[in-house]
């Protein structure tokens, strides 16, 4: 019996480090996971390279102009309520100027682009595992393949 539901797509999420080793990240809007923190990045377009991908998705959502430099990381993420499925691999980017700030340029998919350390993903994660029972609600909460990301990974200060 064939399944009805979509194959599973690839998605792209890029780390970008300033030098204190702090990383870009924004809160999603308007798509599933709205309200979670996530990391800049998208879909994988037909005939793209993984690398592309990621600098493609930083430049149009956040107008920093990046370089990717290898997969670090990935995840198979399943939204169960929303019907889909993503495989999304983890890009290690790199600034091409160390000074430069994220910008909102898709306010209909972004509430702001901040910098986080790891430790704060953590703290968000450990708080819902507390008290909220799904990644997929608003306030401090992960988007699922950060959610991932983070039980996958002890040391992510290496990525």
């Amino acid at each position: 019996m064939a399944s009805e539901k979509a194959p599973p797509r690839v998605g792209v999420a890029a780390i970008i480090y300033r030098p204190d080793g702090k990383f870009v990240a924004g809160k999603r809007k308007g798509s599933h996971g709205s309200g979670t923190w996530q990391l800049p990045g998208g879909h994988l377009e037909h005939g793209e390279s993984v690398l592309v991908c990621a600098e493609r998705e930083v430049l149009e959502e956040t107008g920093l102009k990046v370089r990717g430099v290898k997969i670090v990381a990935v995840t198979n993420d399943v939204f169960e309520e929303a019907g889909k499925h993503y495989v999304t691999l983890f890009v290690r980017c790199e600034l091409a100027d160390q000074a430069a700030e994220p910008e909102v340029l898709e306010p209909d998919k972004c509430e702001g682009w901040s910098w986080k350390t790891w430790e704060d993903l953590r703290r968000f994660l450990a708080a819902l595992s507390q008290g909220a029972s799904s990644a997929s609600q608003g306030g401090d909460a992960l988007f699922l393949p950060l959610v991932h990301l983070l039980e996958q990974n002890d040391n992510l200060d290496q990525l």
